[in-house]
């Protein structure tokens, strides 16, 4: 299981930086059709940590409008939410 076809990048916002200082949750996009399993063992391969839940929500494109007044839409994403054992950590910076 190669981490780079599961894993797109890490989501680094104010929430997901306070969910890996306080929970050791961290965010991650990834591909649309992966699973919680695939997730689990990609971030357990790349990082050396232990996964102890996934969580995944899918998200729809946003409708836009461009200069020219017609509507475009954003493309979907998938967002996984990753708890580590007490103890691990990632260091994503």
């Amino acid at each position: 299981m190669n981490a780079n076809a599961v894993l797109k990048l890490a989501r680094m916002t104010e929430k997901s930086s306070k969910q890996s200082a306080e929970l050791g949750q961290y965010t991650f996009e990834v591909y649309p059709d992966t699973t919680k399993h695939s997730i689990a063992e990609a971030v357990e391969k790349a990082f050396g940590v232990t996964v102890r839940r996934v969580n995944i929500q899918n998200y729809r494109g946003k409708n836009k409008r461009t200069r020219a007044g017609r509507y475009v839409q954003g493309s979907d994403y998938k967002k996984a939410i990753v708890t580590l054992k007490t103890g691990d950590k990632i260091e994503l910076i």
